[in-house]
């Protein structure tokens, strides 16, 4: 879905706030209630997060305005497009607005090049900060242009979705599960041009999704919907640690680290990545990758386990020096999550109440992290 945007024919408004996100809504359904509050960060990936009904699309159609909330305010990079309180209300059409729903929602008689000119005509020529050759290259559907929609696979269709909501040069992109309707094959096929997109381009992105992988590799900020409220809301990194919200407690707990490359061994088909600011290196299983590479890997909960001694013989290939910080106990469940601190970096062990009680677990304790699956998430 695609609005044009015309400047002179808006009310928007600048304001104070340049480099981040305000919004604000509250909006009355039957039997359902949204009503949130989050600051999000002006540039990068912020992904909405929460079970089915918890108010993500309800909260994504406030941001493009298809909603009135009675009670509402967003400003925009320093650009105030509705605020309740003075009666301010920017209509969606003239919101430089990007959206891609689950469905591409191409146009059937259009090729792919005429469906992104579609886009990019409703722009002036003097306003365009994203040219067609851009969209083209960031998304690589080069080689589509000729195509008509149904000649298309489902992840093609969804990249020249997302190359024509490019080309009317919003200034926040909103992305409404546009992976859901997709196998893994074709999920696969599409995350890395969403990863390109928020490596090159400084437009904001708001993601919605209810798979926690997704927004593992994809977001910079989480916000957490649970009955259309926020429970949380802050950088991916810290957010997915916090200890009093659910899905710390559930067996996918896991901890999101930022690397680099570090060296292939080849004759073992392993990657070495090296912890930010420190001399510890992790190793996975995963073909070579450019010295010094910026990555993304993902260590689980239950893959961590602590001893006080470092193992001379293990089968485990990650053993890490760790402090521990403090630890959760489960309700109902033989488990503690401690959660330690490596190199800076924070992890968590999904460790039995019987291993916490005998090896004596106290706080600023030093004992060694022995970390035996990692998951390269994704490449910067």
């Amino acid at each position: 879905m695609i609005w044009p945007f015309s400047p002179g024919n808006s009310v928007i408004r600048t304001v104070a706030g340049l480099g981040e996100i305000q919004a604000r809504f509250k909006v009355e359904h039957a039997g359902f209630t949204l009503d949130v509050d989050v600051h999000l960060p002006g540039r990068g990936v912020s992904a909405l997060f929460g079970h089915s009904g918890s108010g993500k699309t309800s909260c994504l159609r406030c941001f493009a305005g298809l909603d009135q909330p009675a009670e509402g305010y967003l400003q925009v990079n320093g650009e105030l497009w509705q605020d309740s309180a003075q009666g301010i209300f920017v209509p969606a059409h003239k919101r430089a607005v990007g959206y891609v729903f689950q469905d591409a929602n191409l146009f059937a008689h259009l090729s792919v090049l005429g469906n992104l000119q579609f886009g990019l005509k409703r722009i002036p020529t003097a306003q365009r900060r994203i040219a067609l050759e851009q969209a083209v290259e960031l998304l690589g559907i080069g080689h589509l242009l000729q195509r008509l929609p149904g000649k298309l696979s489902g992840g093609e269709q969804q990249r020249v979705g997302i190359a024509r909501a490019l080309l009317t040069s919003p200034r926040l992109l909103l992305l409404d599960e546009p992976l859901a309707s997709l196998d893994l094959k074709r999920k696969k096929e599409v995350l890395p041009y969403l990863e390109r997109l928020h490596a090159e381009l400084e437009i904001p992105i708001v993601y919605v999704s209810h798979s926690p992988d997704e927004v593992a590799r994809l977001a910079d900020h989480l916000v957490l919907l649970e009955d259309g409220k926020v429970s949380a809301s802050g950088p991916l990194k810290e957010t997915l640690l916090r200890a009093d919200l659910p899905f710390v407690f559930e067996d996918d707990a896991e901890a999101v680290i930022d690397a680099q490359v570090l060296a292939h061994d080849h004759a073992y088909g392993l990657l070495a990545v090296q912890l930010p600011g420190s001399a510890i290196s992790l190793q996975l299983p995963h073909g070579p990758l450019p010295l010094g590479q910026s990555v993304r890997i993902k260590i689980k909960a239950r893959d961590v386990s602590l001893s006080l001694q470092r193992a001379e013989d293990s089968s485990v290939l990650n053993l890490l020096p760790a402090r521990v910080i403090d630890w959760i106990e489960v309700a109902e469940q033989a488990h503690v999550l401690v959660r330690i601190q490596v190199a800076g970096e924070q992890l968590i062990a999904r460790i039995t109440r019987y291993s916490f009680d005998r090896l004596n677990i106290q706080r600023d304790q030093s004992l060694w992290a022995q970390v035996k699956s990692v998951s390269l998430l994704s490449i910067a």
